[in-house]
């Protein structure tokens, strides 16, 4: 009885470890599945709501100006924001280097068929022997050549039964009548060339200077001197003055050419007028010369 006793209590106190083990990995696992099943139910406890969460530090107004995407500083895109004045500027200047352009095309044309006309006239005339074959030739003569040709058998009819000097003379009047009204209307035109050249850098300079003023202006209203602000006034104020450089270079170089190109035809002129004057006096004094001989 005894040893069994015995047995009993010692196969007891060696299952107690093992029993002490289970009951510890129960516990264990009800624990877990206890804060498994309370995160389940309740997924957003210990969240702060939305509400709750304090808002980010707004931006001011003129971070936000500095923070916009830069305006559309293409010529097109200044030009609309400009002022009004500096508008009327631009505009002032764009028709002025239209009128160069237009005035370079049409004198371009004009001074060379001039020109080739007088140089055909002018070797005509040089290879007649008198005003006779001369009017000969004339069916190729045109324009201001044509012109003098006809002025000077006008006077010779007019003149006639007058002394040789009297006609010369009064030949050579009409003459430098019909060369002078020609070298005129060949520098037509010249002359808006020549206004450009001088007066659109300083309209141009107008325009910047309005322009920059009207910035300086929204820089004391705005209270901010960030170049980005700045910037675009600037921009569109130099446009002008860019402009006015446009027109005016032109306007000087195409002046230049014209004054030299003007300056030989009317030189071709004053050739062709003193061939006429040669002409005219081999026919005048030759019938003097035969009196003379009978």
């Amino acid at each position: 009885m005894k040893k069994l006793t015995s047995c009993g209590l010692l196969a007891l106190l060696l299952s107690l470890p093992v029993y002490a083990e289970q009951e510890v990995n129960n516990a264990v696992e009800q624990t877990v599945t206890a804060e498994v099943t309370e995160a389940e139910q309740a997924p957003n406890e210990g969240v702060a709501p939305l509400d709750n969460i304090e808002p980010l530090p707004t931006i001011s107004e003129t971070q936000q100006a500095d923070a916009q995407p830069p305006q559309d500083l293409s010529p097109w895109g200044m030009y609309q924001s400009a002022d009004n004045v500096v508008k009327a500027v631009m505009i002032l200047l764009l028709l002025a280097s239209v009128a160069t352009w237009s005035v370079w095309a049409f004198k371009t044309v004009q001074l060379r068929l001039t020109r080739g006309r007088a140089q055909q006239a002018l070797n005509e005339l040089v290879a007649a022997r008198n005003l006779a074959e001369a009017n000969v030739a004339s069916h190729a003569f045109k324009g201001a050549s044509l012109a003098l040709l006809e002025a000077t058998n006008l006077e010779l009819e007019l003149s006639e039964n007058t002394s040789p000097e009297g006609i010369k003379e009064r030949v050579s009047a009409r003459l430098e009548r019909v060369h002078d009204s020609a070298a005129q209307a060949s520098q037509r035109g010249v002359g808006v060339l020549a206004t450009t050249g001088a007066v659109a850098p300083f309209v141009g300079l107008f325009g910047t200077v309005w322009g920059i003023m009207g910035s300086f202006i929204g820089i004391a209203e705005s209270q901010t001197t960030n170049l980005a602000v700045v910037a675009p006034g600037i921009a569109e104020a130099l446009l002008a003055t860019a402009m006015g450089l446009v027109a005016a270079i032109p306007a000087v170089v195409f002046y230049n050419h014209f004054s030299k190109t003007v300056a030989a035809y009317r030189a071709d002129l004053s050739d062709i007028v003193a061939s006429l004057l040669i002409l005219v006096s081999r026919d005048v004094e030759q019938p003097m010369a035969a009196g003379e001989e009978r």
